[in-house]
């Protein structure tokens, strides 16, 4: 694909800055580009990096200061204008497949929206139902009175289970399990006895879910994902669950039973969360970090277990210093021995 950056800049709804008649041919990182290349750049402490980038075209803020001899684009979002770039400079010719391939499955009282595409080896049981224009690759299971809405992508090997409710413009990466299970048990004489796991998992519209991505069902109500949440791969989300509207839920974080998250929040990589606590809206726990108490709205939690950041913060410089705290206190010690001594002695 072959554009001006004059034709970039009015997709973008961006300012030129420089030759807008150059010709860009691919894109790339600020280190990576080369000529022909264009990039982006999102936080001022990179800035160095404009002048000795080799891209013919670099996308920033508008308030960035920018070297002279060199071709730019301002825009109120670099991250998000770079990412219409991506998709201008590299269209999907090929689409997805369409139509139903003659290996699939489908149950009684199956219902298929228009456009619907189903791949090789899908299985659809009974009465569920496929929105419009929705794509269900190769190898994936839905379960009976199973819903999903319309424009959603499911990729291959995801397991949907039964009575789930997903909704519109949902993306669903491969080894998912949504519907599974709730982890309970109750102990009996010495042995563990399963819980029925009679609720369901509600998805909401604009949700992407990545790859292993294990969803419970709830034990009596529902597992509810809400509106525009995106949750990376490798994240355990338990039964009861309630997740809020455009929350980021980073890698391999686990989300104990009943546990609430409000909206917007973020839980950083490797984040553990304990069950039956709140997390307020626009609340931030870092990587790693043990949350064993409910979090305040706006507040940002880190550590283990997990505390106010800057209290957080300020007890891991504690234990950075314990090093020279200790030579300190030998020396002290030290001079307080040599003070006895004399003492002992002018006596």
């Amino acid at each position: 694909m072959r554009k001006t950056l004059r034709e970039i800049a009015q997709v973008i709804e961006g300012d030129v800055k420089g030759d807008a008649d150059v010709v860009i041919t691919g894109i790339s990182g600020i280190k990576e580009a080369a000529s022909g290349d264009i990039t982006f750049l999102a936080n001022p402490k990179y800035s160095p990096l404009l002048a000795t980038t080799s891209a013919s075209a670099v996308i920033v803020s508008k308030e960035m200061e920018i070297p002279p001899a060199k071709n730019f684009i301002r825009v109120a979002n670099p991250s998000l204008a770079f990412a219409k770039v991506i998709s201008l400079m590299n269209p999907d010719e090929a689409g997805h497949f369409k139509g139903i391939h003659s290996s699939a499955l489908l149950g009684k009282g199956v219902k298929l929206g228009k456009n619907a595409a189903i791949g090789a080896y899908v299985v659809i049981e009974d009465d569920a139902e496929i929105g419009d224009n929705s794509v269900i690759y190769p190898g994936c299971f839905i379960g009976r009175m199973t819903k999903i809405g319309s424009d959603t992508l499911i990729h291959p090997n995801v397991s949907i289970r039964e009575r789930v409710a997903v909704g519109s413009r949902v993306i669903i990466h491969s080894g998912t399990v949504i519907g599974s299970d709730g982890f309970g048990f109750v102990e009996v004489d010495g042995r563990q006895h399963k819980i029925p796991q009679v609720g369901t998992v509600e998805i909401a519209d604009d949700v992407e879910i990545g790859a292993n991505v294990t969803i419970d069902r709830a034990r009596f109500n529902k597992t509810i994902i809400g509106r525009g949440t995106k949750i990376d791969n490798l994240v355990q989300i338990a039964h009861n669950v309630v997740i809020g509207e455009n929350c980021l839920i980073v890698a391999q974080v686990g989300i104990s039973g009943s546990t609430v998250i409000g909206n917007n929040v973020i839980l950083a990589g490797q984040a553990g969360l304990v069950g039956h606590i709140t997390v307020g809206d626009n609340a931030i726990v870092t990587a790693q970090s043990g949350v064993s108490k409910s979090i305040p709205a706006g507040a940002m939690f880190s550590g283990y277990p997990a505390r106010p950041f800057l209290e957080n913060q300020k007890s891991h410089a504690y234990v950075h210093n314990l090093p020279k705290m200790f030579d300190l206190v030998k020396e002290l010690k030290k001079r307080i021995e040599e003070l006895e001594t004399k003492l002992k002695s002018k006596e």
